[in-house]
């Protein structure tokens, strides 16, 4: 039987009578947007009530508060949607429109002012949305259709029925699918794999002007790649078709500790250039952060060592790898790893392993979230910082923001990363920005912070960012958001002249995706 979306009764008179001017309280029709969408069927679907249009206006980084949107629509279904769209692009005077999955943008990416924020989520709970539909074939390649809103861990959870799963993923699952392609999706996959844009073969999009296309490498190209780490600047992607391999049922989890930055890089980019290994990512270990954090293999018992390690060095560099393996490979995993592993420097006497399923490792950080839920330290501000290092200036990257810059503030609360992908990996038809360099590092400084005390970091950002300016580290901001023209077109670069091209093509009245300030100001 076919699901239906609940409507609240109350929210029902709410859009019915809200243009009249009521004696109990209930909210006009927004003046920003126009009566005649109160015709519309989806009139129902929309709320301006306080409650609705304030969530809109709020996400997992809590930095910035812009003005609330106009109105924020529930969809039932993709026709939902697509009138919307095509309703505001068919006016003289259009409103913007941004499409929210799990509101886990920074800067308010995802926020609308004034407009209207699609509640993508909505469209799991009604039969007519994508869901999640699975193909396995061998011979031509197995993959998911899997609608926009969907979560990486539904998709996981969907395809290891099928003995399959994708093969690039982010740190964390609880994200959308429409989120993370809009920016590029990376993990400790990605040097292998490449990140999560490189792994899609098809998509459905509808553009700014309300048009649903469905397009890939050799169909519809252009809004194919456009779309792909194009910062929801040309459409909303509906449905992404993703790759799929077998899935291991286990891993083989090993952190090693380094004291000097150097070999911790060198081992790195010699474990990137070999096969075998399904996952390497860095971290730093810096004195008042616990290494009791979500990615640690740590024994409790090793704490103690750990944490003395670290007071003597300042920083200490964790290396993590993993291996997959399943039933007919579990006799030989162990011996595999020794011989990928021979020759490295780190520390003797501090390797941990662990064994664990594949959902276990991958669904890691979400343990942690729990965790730190219940201690009400999750829904806090969080001024992160996340960048694409050239990987011949990571050593000076090192010397003036991990032991200089970072060390001044005693704030040390989060997760710092640092390790190489291969830029041949990516493709540059896509909309993302990456160095110039065969290897560069990702580098998230990813704090977390009380609710009044996120300035002093917001300002080391702004200080590391002066740094490599001054420095001539040409770095490449990722999950960002700037606020100027000029800013945009630096980042851009030569894809800046596409950038724009491709916008006046998909969005030619600059309604989707407002937040990211690329072409509206806020």
């Amino acid at each position: 039987m076919a699901r239906s979306c609940p409507i609240s009764t109350s929210f029902i008179i709410i859009i019915v009578l809200s243009h009249f001017t009521s004696s109990i309280g209930l909210r006009p029709w927004p003046d920003v947007l126009p009566n005649e969408l109160q015709s519309l069927d989806i009139a129902s679907r929309l709320r301006v009530d306080p409650d609705a249009t304030r969530m809109a206006s709020r996400d997992f980084g809590k930095l910035v508060h812009p003005p609330n949107p106009a109105a924020v629509l529930y969809p039932s279904s993709i026709e939902d949607i697509a009138s919307l769209v095509k309703f505001s692009y068919n006016r003289s005077f259009p409103f913007s429109i941004a499409a929210r999955g799990q509101g886990h943008s920074l800067r308010g990416q995802a926020m609308a002012p004034h407009g209207v924020v699609v509640e993508m989520r909505s469209l799991n709970n009604c039969s007519r949305g994508s869901g999640i539909r699975v193909t396995k074939n061998p011979i031509s390649g197995s993959y998911a259709d899997a609608g926009g809103e969907q979560l990486w861990i539904d998709v996981l959870q969907a395809t290891l029925k099928h003995g399959l799963a994708p093969v690039s993923w982010t740190d964390y699952l609880y994200l959308t699918i429409g989120g993370t392609l809009s920016n590029a999706g990376i993990s400790g996959q990605t040097f292998r794999h490449g990140p999560q844009i490189s792994n899609v073969y098809e998509m459905d999009v509808l553009t700014g002007k309300g048009e649903l296309v469905t397009c890939s490498k050799d169909t519809n190209s252009e809004l194919f790649f456009a779309v792909l780490g194009g910062l929801g600047q040309f459409g909303i992607i509906i449905r992404a078709r993703i790759a799929l391999k077998p899935a291991p049922k286990r891993v083989k989890w090993i952190q090693m500790l380094y004291d000097d930055f150097s070999t911790f890089s060198r081992d790195q980019e010699h474990l990137i250039s070999i096969n075998g290994l399904d996952y390497l990512e860095g971290s730093l270990l810096m004195q008042n952060s616990s290494p009791n954090n979500w990615r640690s293999s740590f024994s409790p018992s090793e704490y103690p060592r750990i944490s003395s390690l670290i007071s003597k060095n300042g920083i200490i560099y964790c290396l993590e790898v993993v291996k997959y393996y399943d039933e007919l490979t579990s006799h030989t995993v162990d011996e595999e790893l020794q011989e990928l592993l021979k020759g490295l420097n780190f520390l003797p006497g501090f390797v941990f392993t662990k064994d664990v399923s594949l959902v276990d490792f991958l669904n890691r950080v979400h343990s942690e979230e729990l965790n730190l839920q219940a201690k009400g330290l999750w829904d806090v501000p969080h001024p992160w910082l996340n960048l694409f290092v050239p990987g011949s200036r990571i050593s000076d990257f090192n010397s003036g923001v991990f032991r200089d810059i970072l060390p001044k503030i005693n704030q040390t609360t989060g997760t710092f990363l640092v390790y190489p992908v291969i830029r041949n990996k990516w493709d540059d038809r896509t909309s993302a920005v990456i160095p110039d360099e065969d290897i560069f590092y990702t580098v998230g400084l990813l704090h977390s912070s009380g609710a009044d005390d996120w300035e002093p970091l917001e300002n080391q950002n702004k200080e590391i960012l002066q740094f490599c300016d001054k420095a001539g580290i040409k770095i490449k901001r990722y999950l960002s958001r700037y606020t100027t023209k000029e800013d945009w077109m630096n980042h851009f670069g030569p894809k800046w002249r596409t950038f724009e091209d491709r916008k006046a093509q998909f969005d030619p009245k600059l309604i989707l995706s407002p937040g990211q300030q690329i072409f509206n100001s806020i």
